[in-house]
């Protein structure tokens, strides 16, 4: 019986001419539509300056609505900043917290998504890191652990170190009965799963492109509901964070009236396009479509690394699989592992705690079926 084709066509990504690439969760791959579009817009720099780069600049709307479009919400809604960590220091800088208020997170989180929450304590924000190390934060849990002093939760949608997945809907519902917001970084999510922030009850999120979103380094996207949009401070202003930025000297004018307040000064016009043009992709084949290959993809991985009697590293409570899975070998150390099979052309990531594979849209069963056979070669 012969596999499912992927649903993103692998003529368009070049890598795939000489090695099996595993890794998205660490760094995605640029598709030829975006490659292309780039080398266009360093054409038009290179020769008209100015004149070449306008009409990007001019499309920043369309790509904050295809942006938008992607996940449910409006370009309205939609600020282009430049990494997860900016993201996550507007938000972060812009609610009004005072003095004993807290702010939840699982105590796990990359440092992008902990950091800009813990410099709160600075200004006497409670930041109370919950430890999850044997399973996700769940709306169970968190009903328990919210207090007459919290005010939002900060959590990864997806763990970076083992995939585990968490309830986003759930935990909106348990947040939002008790008053309190809750902030998602979607940087292991955004471009291999389906996501629509208004259904699930986001307040706001933010994730960086160059994953598996396929885009440039240096570009991310913000989200900011537009219950929320109002209640934030622009902590980080800039020229164009104010309703006619062409009008340079005019001080008594407010703030923009959508999300690109947030953007403070000249934005990643490049970047912009890329995520632009690889979410457009994405989107022509449907994001759910690639959620189900790379599902198919992880599962067929799991079940051959278990029949080798590797180690799977899985927390319980993790609400359904993503793209990510960690795994270890008993009696070999992982970087080594790791290391070996990448000179072999699997490239993945590998840390002490095991090799982290994580599969896109345009992987196939084929591709699965030979890491697991070079894997048994060692």
């Amino acid at each position: 019986m012969s596999e499912p084709a992927p649903p993103l066509d692998r003529a368009l990504f070049a890598v795939t001419s000489d090695r099996i690439y595993l890794n998205h969760a660490a760094v995605g791959v640029l598709p030829k539509p975006t490659v292309d579009a780039l080398h266009g817009f360093v054409e038009a720099h290179a020769t008209g300056g100015v004149l070449g780069t306008y009409r990007y600049e001019g499309a920043m709307a369309e790509y904050r609505q295809r942006v938008g479009a992607a996940i449910g919400a409006s370009g309205a809604d939609i600020a282009i900043l430049r990494n997860t960590s900016e993201g996550a220091n507007v938000l972060a800088q812009g609610f009004d917290l005072r003095p004993g208020d807290e702010v939840l997170l699982p105590a796990d989180e990359f440092p992008s998504n902990a950091w800009p929450w813990r410099a709160l304590r600075e200004r006497g924000v409670v930041v109370r890191e919950l430890d999850c190390s044997q399973a996700v934060l769940g709306p169970e849990r968190l009903a328990r652990e919210i207090g007459s002093r919290t005010r939002l939760v900060a959590l990864s949608w997806i763990s970076y170190a083992d995939g585990a997945r968490h309830d986003l809907a759930g935990l909106a519902a348990v947040a939002h009965a008790r008053g309190v917001a809750l902030v998602v970084d979607a940087i292991q999510g955004l471009g291999a799963l389906d996501l629509d922030v208004a259904a699930f009850g986001i307040d706001a999120l933010f994730a960086g492109g160059a994953k598996w979103l396929c885009a440039l380094q240096g570009v991310a996207l913000l989200y900011v509901s537009p219950a929320l949009r109002d209640r934030l401070r622009v902590a980080a202003p800039g020229w164009r964070s104010v309703a006619d930025m062409w009008d340079f000297h005019n001080d008594t004018q407010g703030w923009a009236d959508d999300a690109s307040r947030f953007e403070g000064g000249t934005p990643n016009f490049i970047g912009a396009l890329s995520l632009a043009t690889s979410l457009e992709l994405f989107r022509s084949v449907g994001i759910a479509r690639i959620e189900r290959h790379i599902a198919g993809l992880r599962e067929r991985l799991a079940a051959g690394l278990r029949a080798l009697g590797a180690n799977v590293l899985e927390r319980s409570g993790s609400h359904a699989a993503s793209g990510i899975l960690t795994f270890s070998v008993e009696g070999r150390e992982s970087v080594a592992l790791g290391r070996a099979l990448q000179s072999e052309g699997f490239v993945t990531t590998w840390r002490a705690n095991g090799i982290r594979v994580s599969p896109h849209g345009y992987n196939t069963f084929g591709e699965i079926e030979a890491f697991l056979a070079a894997l048994a070669g060692h």
